[in-house]
């Protein structure tokens, strides 16, 4: 069992953990950082008082509870990854870049959808400071200074993007989730804070904590249950002789796990979730009026609890399917196999193997994605029989996220002492 802590040992993982650290306190930064103008008792009424804002506010990593310059987030991003993503089912061309033509074909595809990430940020900005305004967070917003909130905004999600971006390639996690991560970290000790006066002041029933408890260590083991459950594929070596010397004849097993995407579908089922949202602050380039009412459909929709929870449910399903079927290829694994000689007992190398592997990854998915799927709304169905414990929608997803990321970070850290330790 490798030890986490023997990263502060490592000269090459100290200096890489220091760098993440420094780039999250970047971002941190950024997110106290207000666009001027705000009134700011009012931006906290409207944040008690809509979910949707909540989840805005959790989708950008807390940027949104005070108007900073990155109160987008990693939206724009992520949404443009999606389309980007989704289009490799339309366009074979796109496929064929992200599949075949290995690290130089994905760093193009990841080119394209930071560039997408730009017209995105704008038009989101631009929409969303005008719903703002318009519910009187402003205190007064002349077209010039619109302009310059919106060029100010969008810099800061591409700023977020590339910070991200940074992240990923120190390889000890994801740099869009651990960005998320970081932004409800930071809120914690507010939010403990705000729990305990409320307890004091008797607005907070002690059953909410009780209840939020239990959900909370109901999410946390079966997260961990399922993101660390795995089916082994027994794999065989045949003998071979090169020279003087036989490789191979040892057995080993491919790990498939039940939950191969981590937590990257409840980020983007999150993402489309807020898709009707992005439509409507988008709809005020062609008419404010329009506007005002998709932004009215979107809050109904997401103070129904059934419709939201029905929808929250099957996204994580499918996407949990869909960002598997992107990052495990059975054909792929099959190919590798064959070319090293290995094969699973029992089964012809090439085509049968490829069925064999996309069936067992069928089946352990389809069990990961709904217990993932029903481990995402269960805070909702408690909300459903508790409607005073409205903030357990949000924390519940908080907790989700923070437990995957944490675990999906550990298991890169692991890799890494690994592959010191051989070395």
């Amino acid at each position: 069992m490798i030890n986490p802590l023997n990263i502060f040992k490592i000269g090459d993982l100290r200096r890489r953990l220091l760098a993440i650290v420094g780039l999250l306190a970047v971002f941190r930064i950024m997110a106290a950082v207000p666009v001027p103008g705000v009134d700011v008792l009012r931006l906290e009424e409207l944040l008690a008082g809509s979910q949707l804002l909540g989840f805005l506010n959790l989708f950008s990593g807390g940027g949104l509870s005070n108007l900073s310059i990155v109160m987008l987030g990693v939206g724009p991003y992520i949404t443009a990854t999606i389309i980007m993503q989704l289009l490799t089912i339309v366009f074979p061309n796109l496929k064929k870049l992200y599949f075949e033509e290995g690290e130089i074909g994905r760093a193009k595809f990841n080119r394209l959808s930071r560039l997408i990430t730009v017209p995105l940020a704008a038009v989101q900005s631009y929409g969303f400071i005008n719903f703002l305004n318009s519910r009187g967070v402003f205190f007064n917003l002349t077209p010039s200074t619109l302009l310059f909130d919106v060029l100010i905004v969008t810099a800061g999600s591409i700023a977020l993007m590339w910070i991200g971006e940074l992240i990923t390639e120190y390889k000890f996690g994801n740099g869009v989730s651990l960005i998320i991560l970081a932004g409800i970290v930071s809120g914690l000790p507010q939010a403990i804070q705000a729990s305990f006066f409320s307890l004091q002041s008797g607005t907070l029933d002690p059953a909410a904590i009780i209840a939020f408890l239990v959900i909370a260590l109901i999410v946390i083991g079966g997260v961990v249950f399922i993101t660390e459950g795995e089916r082994k594929i027994p794999v065989s070596y045949a003998r071979r002789v090169r020279g003087n010397k036989l490789y191979g004849g040892v057995s080993t097993y491919l790990p498939l796990r039940v939950n191969q995407a981590g937590v990257i579908p409840i980020i983007f089922a999150i993402s489309i979730l807020l898709f009707p949202q992005f439509i409507a602050q988008a709809a005020v380039l062609i008419s404010p009026a329009v506007s005002l009412v998709l932004n009215g459909w979107a809050n109904a929709f997401f103070n129904n609890l059934l419709l939201y929870g029905l929808a929250y449910f099957v996204l994580v399903v499918v996407f949990t399917y869909f960002y598997t079927a992107v990052t495990f290829d059975p054909k792929e694994i099959s190919k590798n196999l064959q070319q090293a000689g290995g094969f699973v007992p029992g089964l012809r190398p090439g085509d049968q193997t490829s069925s064999f592997l996309s069936k067992v990854i069928n089946r352990t998915t389809l069990f990961g994605s709904l217990f993932l799927g029903a481990i995402a709304v269960l805070p909702l169905v408690v909300q459903g029989f508790f409607p005073n414990l409205s903030f357990l929608t949000i924390g519940g997803t908080s907790l989700l996220i923070v437990v995957s990321v944490a675990l999906e970070t550990m298991r890169q850290v692991e890799s890494q002492l690994t592959i010191r330790a051989y070395d």
